[in-house]
């Protein structure tokens, strides 16, 4: 393999198409303020290297990227790639990823707005993000022992499992698919409004007025902590140890828990289909 190794890049497509390569301990800096380094490139080894200038890593298909620093100058660093692995990396610039395919991401720590947009089988772990409005419009992604700090999270997302992570968030889900989430803690306002088959399987759910108008919403051995006016129009099928604040307008299926502390069943409510609401 050619080896780049212990240079200071700042031309315009400076490492262009750069094909069984390694590049080590690089610096992506200077004065040509030069953009898409390493664009176009295939089955390329990239570590212990810092990136400061725009678009990086576009359009690389077979791509390793180990112990890498992207500064927040580093926008949008990683756009249509296919098959590409980042370990230990951080990645410090708006939109990160996008519109890449069968991404693999393992202890990284990254802070990026509109993070991870339209990907297709995006594989986390060990990771901690930072991101105002993540995973838009994802699908098939699979996240183990994943903390996220977020807001706008996993909107309109398809075909997920989480699993052993945290989610410390607010509009999450909304919109998804057929999600799956196991062993977590999923803090925040407005959980999962419009979602369809989300299943929530021994979590922490935190936040008020979650889980409305949810087609097949399911609740396994799951806990709730400050969660008022629950499951309005949703249809649900829910085992909760504890308490829930609050169950309002639930339209159809069943509530199961240790305690609720009201129930509001409103005269004017617009879709019963006969939900079955149960203290132990």
């Amino acid at each position: 393999m050619e080896l780049y190794e212990n240079l200071t890049l700042d031309e315009e497509r400076a490492l262009y198409a750069a094909t069984d390569a390694e590049v080590r301990r690089c610096l992506f800096d200077g004065p040509a303020d030069g953009e898409s380094a390493l664009k176009e490139s295939r089955r390329i080894r990239v570590e212990d290297c810092d990136f400061h200038l725009r678009y990086p890593l576009w359009h690389v298909k077979k791509g390793t990227v180990i112990r890498c620093r992207m500064t927040d100058t580093s926008r949008a660093a990683l756009w249509y790639d296919e098959d590409v692995t980042l370990e230990g990396c951080e990645l410090g610039g708006i939109k990160a990823l996008r519109e890449c395919d069968r991404t693999v991401i393992r202890d990284c720590r990254i802070n990026s707005q509109e993070f991870g947009w339209l990907c297709r089988g995006a594989e986390i772990t060990d990771t901690e993000l930072v991101s105002e409005y993540p995973f838009f419009m994802s699908r098939g992604l699979r996240l183990k022992n994943f903390h996220l700090t977020g807001k706008y999270s996993f909107q309109y997302v398809e075909d997920a499992v989480i699993e052993d992570s945290v989610l410390d968030t607010k509009d999450a889900f909304w919109h998804s698919k057929n999600i799956t989430v196991i062993d977590s803690v999923v803090k925040g306002e407005y959980l999962a409004w419009y979602s369809e088959n989300l299943k929530l399987i021994r979590c922490k759910i935190i936040g008020t007025q979650p889980l409305c108008y949810a087609k097949g919403l399911v609740l396994e051995d799951c806990e709730m902590e400050g969660t008022d006016l629950s499951f309005e129009y949703s249809e649900v099928n829910a085992t909760v140890r504890g308490s829930i604040l609050s169950v309002k307008n639930p339209a159809a299926g069943r509530i199961e828990a240790d305690s609720i502390g009201e129930v509001i069943l409103d005269d004017h409510q617009v879709k019963d289909g006969g939900c079955r609401i149960e203290v132990r």
